[in-house]
């Protein structure tokens, strides 16, 4: 009975000794080598230093857990009846150290990638937004600086409806300054903004315009990111033929299970035929990419005579 006491207690003691003594020198290298050596000497390039610091560290822990293991030398240092040498003590408790050393290096290494992916990703955001802002920033000038136009050719006219077109150039003003601040809007809100662009350009042509706008599907409880195909109509007025009864520009937007299609075909002026695109549709392409990635698809057919855009996209 004495002789089981007696062994239980030097296992206990055994215990004790390996993972309080041992395992405190061992966390304790492992967070000194994490939060004092390779913030002072490894982030800043300081090799020599680094490696030198480890090596007197990795001789000191070796001669402390000596001590310690000479302190309690019948319970660590005796195996089967022999004294383990300093050589062999050394080397294990060595080794053992450099487990730790490596453990902490793998964990700053491991915490700086993730912290820099997030670095890299917050940057990427906010590059992305600011490209964004200034996509968003050319519109309103080329919106403005085309309707203007328009409204300039009525008023030299001497058109009777010129008010009604400055009245319509500010509800769609108001509409681009105070309500396309958010990232998306509800898509009827946008539906009704291309309408009285559309009405505008009506205003400029007179009764010599045509034009068919249609909307099928449930447009309510859908939003869309603003200003997106306002370009492709503008487009169409700039570049094609709106006086045409037998080749009207052709829009139609039909909406189904939060898809959205979106399809233009307008004549091309004889006059102006290498000028479509510009400002405009290179912006809503790009917007497009940044902001429906592998949501979208977009075919254009420019012909010599026709200009058709085909836009399918998921809201």
């Amino acid at each position: 009975m004495y002789l089981v006491h007696n062994n239980a207690k030097v296992k206990l003691t055994d215990l004790l000794v390996t993972f309080l003594g041992y395992g405190v020198i061992n966390i304790g290298l492992f967070y000194l080598n994490y939060l004092v050596y390779i913030p002072r000497y490894l982030n800043r390039n300081n090799y020599r230093k680094y490696c030198l610091i480890i090596l007197l560290s990795i001789i000191a822990i070796g001669f402390l857990k000596y001590g310690l293991g000479w302190v309690f030398k019948e319970h660590i240092l005796n195996r089967n009846g022999k004294t383990i040498s300093f050589s062999s003590y050394f080397i294990s408790t060595s080794f053992t150290s450099i487990i730790f050393l490596l453990l902490s290096l793998l964990l700053h290494f491991t915490v700086d990638w993730f912290m820099n992916e997030r670095i890299q990703r917050d940057l990427e955001n906010q590059r992305l937004t600011a490209e964004l802002a200034l996509l968003k920033s050319q519109i309103n000038p080329h919106f403005l600086f085309n309707s203007l136009n328009s409204i300039y050719s009525l008023a030299y006219q001497r058109a009777e409806n010129t008010p009604e077109a400055i009245l319509k150039l500010s509800e769609i003003m108001r509409y681009m300054l105070y309500e396309c601040n958010d990232n998306k809007v509800d898509l009827a809100n946008e539906l009704q903004y291309l309408q009285n662009f559309i009405d505008l350009q009506k205003i400029r042509f007179g009764d010599n315009s045509y034009v068919k706008f249609e909307v099928d599907g449930i447009i309510t409880n859908q939003q869309i990111v603003p200003l997106l195909l306002i370009s492709f109509i503008e487009n169409a007025f700039k570049h094609g033929v709106a006086n045409d009864l037998n080749a009207p520009i052709q829009l139609k937007i039909t909406v189904d299970d939060g898809h959205l299609q979106f399809y233009m075909h307008n004549k091309k002026h004889l006059h102006n035929r290498d000028a479509a695109g510009g400002i405009g549709l290179n912006n809503v392409k790009r917007r497009l990419k940044l902001l429906y990635p592998n949501h979208y698809h977009l075919n254009i057919n420019d012909t010599a005579d026709t200009y058709t855009c085909e836009l399918s996209l998921i809201l």
